[in-house]
């Protein structure tokens, strides 16, 4: 049975941040997963963990100036401190937090920029990163991010995440296969699940095209569940959806795995 952890980015957002956590525990959540936690002290997030018996289970590096258009500092030329700079508190949290995994965004890139010098600044800081982080047993992901949500991102495609994988040739580095994202660009979810399963280290779920709830749009969320199971997947299924409405009234979809 798949393991669903709750977004506190994009889910119970009708509360504080921090009262996410007992909402997300409250309604038969065991994991959860969330954007950025650098607002607050970790052993404030680690309370409220223990405090409702949440396993973390994935969060970003920090996205940069995000006002000014950055998702991510990590690829690009002649930001290299500040991409280490982030790397480094990533991992400060992830042992604090006792997060097994940890996103790396990339960046976005302006128009006209030379996409290599970008992928080569990306390879260089992922081996960085994956060198410090593996010392501790955590995994590294990388995530394709739909055109129409990210313009501009350094991949779209998961096709280009998995060779930029191959690229960075270190073995706590893996992709992050969103299946809203991957429907949106690439389709033939199944596909990417059966045949690469394996390259993948977490999930992402929402509805298609809308990032509504699992229950309506173009993708048919129990068959693809079925079709984890049968393929033996054991990690993480995080729901990075906004709801329709109060989060707890859109959770119907989630009764049959609670």
């Amino acid at each position: 049975m798949p393991k669903f952890a709750a977004n506190l980015s994009t889910m119970f957002n009708e509360l504080p941040f921090l009262d996410r956590f007992a909402a997300a525990a409250a309604a038969g959540f065991h994991g959860v997963e969330f954007l950025f936690p650098y607002d607050y002290p970790a052993e404030q997030l680690k309370a409220r963990l223990q405090q409702h018996q949440l396993q973390l289970v994935l969060f970003n590096t920090a996205p940069g100036n995000v006002a000014a258009g950055e998702w991510g500092v990590v690829a690009i030329p002649g930001r290299e401190e500040d991409a280490r700079r982030d790397i480094d508190q990533a991992l400060e949290y992830a042992i604090a937090l006792n997060c097994p995994q940890v996103h790396v965004m990339a960046a976005t890139l302006p128009p006209g920029a030379d996409r290599e010098a970008y992928c080569q600044t990306f390879i260089a800081n992922m081996r960085y990163a994956s060198d410090r982080f593996a010392v501790h047993g955590i995994r590294l992901l990388i995530e394709a991010l739909n055109p129409g949500t990210k313009p501009g991102y350094l991949y779209a495609s998961q096709y280009q995440t998995l060779e930029m994988v191959k690229r960075i040739d270190r073995d706590n580095v893996f992709t992050q296969l969103d299946l809203f994202h991957a429907q949106l660009v690439d389709g033939n979810l199944s596909h990417l699940i059966r045949d690469y399963a394996g390259c993948y280290q977490h999930i992402q779920i929402a509805s298609a095209p809308h990032r509504h709830e699992p229950d309506e749009g173009e993708i048919n969320y129990p068959w693809l569940f079925n079709l984890l199971d049968e393929i033996g997947y054991s990690g993480w299924i995080g729901c990075e959806y906004f709801p329709r409405a109060a989060t707890t009234d859109g959770l119907q979809w989630f009764n049959a795995f609670r």
